[in-house]
């Protein structure tokens, strides 16, 4: 599963501030954490932070892409949509999704 998540570095603690949409509909993850983007520190408390909170060993989460960018794409292996949803909430609709189901 890839999971789009915007990082905040040096966020005082390790949370999850919820989900947003980018302006092209795409819902994404707001996680701040308390690492600071020096020396990738801050991407491994990312992905330390979020396999804590999916219950997933450390392993099993990686960043696919952005490592110097606050947007990042984070593989978790072995997730299925319903538990991620379970430990992280549900994103919102995507303003295309919303378009399509009004016209049915």
């Amino acid at each position: 599963m890839r999971l789009a998540v915007r990082l905040t570095p040096r966020g005082g603690r390790e949370a999850i501030d919820g989900w947003a949409v980018d302006g092209d509909g795409r819902p994404y993850l707001k996680v701040r954490v308390a690492a600071p983007p020096v020396e990738g520190a801050a991407n491994a408390a990312l992905i330390a932070f979020l396999a804590k909170t999916l219950g997933a060993p450390r392993s099993s989460v990686t960043l696919a892409s952005g490592a110097g960018a606050r947007l990042k794409l984070i593989d978790i292996a072995d997730c299925d949509p319903l538990s991620l949803e379970r430990a992280l909430g549900r994103p919102p609709e995507s303003e295309r999704s919303r378009r399509s189901s009004k016209t049915r």
